[in-house]
């Protein structure tokens, strides 16, 4: 079978990982969030490892480590992302994944643009900064982090202009991806609209 690639991007907490993860469920497709390798790179650094170092010396099992989720790996990954060396180091990592037979789902922040251009479906998952800080806030409160809603608004606003404005594969939809706004979309109906246009493009 041709490799199948869906491609979808979106800046921090649209939706865009619920989405994949549903979507990939739905076709059978194995999934990859990228972001989990810049996460896991950006871990690295806290322990004091070099990022380009970092990135090169990647393996799958960094993927499983405890702990990427935090918001401080998350603001760590967001600054190694800026780093053209370490993007670059990530590169075949995912292609190779993305190319596998039996159809791939890769969410990031340049997989249409970047990464997958060639992909046979590209969707952008967005929402508004305040929407997606809420979420973001009741997620962390719900684990007992104890940040405030405006400091998670700041650190999502903060995360938007460092990956809307890096010189190296800036968060942007691709010319040809259909934008999904979750705004005011239940995570259903998101899913149900993802699954409508793949279709469309399937077809």
């Amino acid at each position: 079978m041709t490799a199948f690639t869906i491609a979808i991007d979106g800046p921090a907490a649209a939706g865009k990982g619920t989405l994949s993860k549903a979507v990939a469920a739905h076709f059978g497709f194995a999934h990859l969030d990228t972001g989990l390798l810049y996460r896991a790179v950006g871990a690295k650094t806290l322990l004091g490892v070099e990022p380009i170092e970092a990135a090169r010396a990647l393996t799958a099992e960094d993927l499983e480590v405890e702990g990427l989720r935090t918001p401080d790996v998350a603001q760590a990954a967001s600054r190694v992302a800026v780093i053209a060396d370490v993007r670059s180091a990530l590169v075949d990592f995912q292609r190779a994944f993305a190319m596998r037979a039996g159809g791939a789902v890769l969410d990031g922040r340049d997989i249409g643009t970047v990464i997958c251009p060639d992909a046979k479906v590209k969707l952008f998952v967005t929402a508004s900064a305040e929407v997606r800080a809420e979420r973001r806030y009741l997620e962390l409160s719900a684990k007992g982090d104890p940040s405030t809603r405006a400091q998670v608004l700041a650190d999502v606003q903060a995360r938007d202009a460092r990956d809307m404005g890096r010189a190296e594969a800036p968060l942007k939809p691709a010319e040809d991806a259909v934008l999904i706004d979750t705004s005011d979309l239940s995570i259903e109906a998101a899913v149900a609209k993802a699954i409508a246009e793949i279709n469309a493009k399937a077809g």
